[in-house]
């Protein structure tokens, strides 16, 4: 029977389940096994992030767009919009296949806007940068 997210075991699960499908992606794995060093601590951290988000705790300490910058240099401006199709294509079928019901569904639109306004804001960075 599946449920809703309701405690920070469905995230550390949800979160340990989509990073094995996202580090076995051909298309977007390579960006995240070349760049994170330490799965064990990042999966901690994003736990932490979505638990913040889905249940509004404090425990997140971090910076997404500054992250996501990062890779982008490392990768010199070569993420695209497609790449960000494919994570939450791959976060919302692990919602899906786990999860059903309104912490599910906020999971889904919360990830849905985070992907858009990162990469928005990558694209735009790499703009002001070009142009300096």
């Amino acid at each position: 029977m599946v449920k809703d997210i309701s405690t920070r075991e469905d995230i550390s699960l949800l979160v340990t389940r989509f990073y094995s499908k996202v580090r076995a992606n051909e298309e977007i794995g390579y960006f995240f096994n070349e760049m994170i060093k330490d799965w064990g601590e990042h999966l901690e951290k994003l736990t932490d992030f979505w638990e913040s988000n889905l249940f509004f705790k404090s425990k997140y300490k971090g910076n997404p767009k500054l992250a996501h910058e990062r890779v982008d240099t490392h990768f010199d401006g070569s993420i695209e919009q497609k790449h960000f199709g494919i994570w939450l294509n791959l976060w919302f079928e692990t919602i899906d296949d786990n999860f059903e019901g309104e912490k599910a569904d906020r999971a889904k639109n919360n990830a849905r806007n985070m992907a858009s306004h990162l990469f928005i804001t990558m694209y735009m960075d790499r703009n002001i940068c070009a142009s300096d």
